[in-house]
């Protein structure tokens, strides 16, 4: 698998578009902590706005999934654009290690890029310590896994991949998860913001009011992950790659 992993990265890595929005993506909130940083004093209202307004608003709902569904939903773009899909699954490779090669890849690129992204915005936004920021980077990796399998399966189901991702994000994770608490038990989003406060509840207290319990976080978003990721297997034995 590993030759398939390393081949699945170079693809990734050789859309140099691709990364360059990425990238820009998960510098923005740095940029935006840098300059609030510098005009506005730090503050009890100060801190609740600024993880309220930039680390959910544009990191957790915005960032994360949109930088996450765009490599994902791309895992498998080369051998479909191709049609060298066919030749792949033909070799003497079980499915699910096909699989588990092009969701690692997604988790490898988006998962170092949001996490800096994440922890540099919270040090520099907030001054917080580095217990915080390990806190930040775990739950964000939890966020970015779990969306890599949703996004993986994706890619493989429609060419339209990315507009479903597109909708599924601000309709379901923001705009559905706002209004009706009960979906967040079945958001990715949840998840990653029980993961902050359960963690650390002290600093990220502000998010209390719409974070489900830390035990249903972990479950949801293994339950979630090991569907999606068992959906993407099967969907890759049953599916037509002539």
């Amino acid at each position: 698998m590993g030759t398939l992993l390393q081949l699945s990265l170079r693809q990734l890595a050789g859309r140099r578009r691709l990364l360059l929005l990425i990238i820009s993506l998960a510098a923005l909130p740095v940029v935006v902590a840098a300059i609030l940083t510098g005009l506005v004093s730090d503050g009890g209202s100060y801190r609740s706005s600024f993880i309220n307004g930039l680390l959910d608003g544009m990191i957790v709902a915005g960032v994360l999934p949109i930088v996450t569904m765009t490599l994902a939903t791309a895992a498998f773009g080369h051998e479909l654009e191709d049609h060298t899909l066919g030749y792949l699954v033909l070799n003497p490779i079980p499915r699910w290690w096909i699989v588990l090669a092009k969701f690692l890849a997604s988790v490898l690129v988006a998962g170092p890029l949001l996490i800096a992204s994440g922890v540099a915005t919270i040090l520099l936004g907030l001054d917080l310590d580095w217990q915080t920021a390990a806190t930040v980077a775990a739950s964000l990796l939890v966020g970015v896994v779990t969306y890599s399998a949703i996004f993986t399966w994706a890619g493989l189901m429609t060419t339209r991949a990315l507009s479903f991702a597109l909708v599924y994000v601000f309709l379901w994770e923001g705009v559905t998860t706002t209004f009706l608490g009960g979906v967040r038990y079945l958001s990715v989003r949840g998840y990653t913001l029980a993961l902050l406060h359960g963690f650390d509840g002290e600093v990220f207290d502000t998010l209390g009011s719409r974070a489900i319990e830390l035990p249903a976080a972990l479950v949801g978003a293994g339950v979630v992950t090991f569907l999606f990721f068992w959906l993407t297997v099967r969907r890759l034995r049953r599916m037509d790659v002539a």
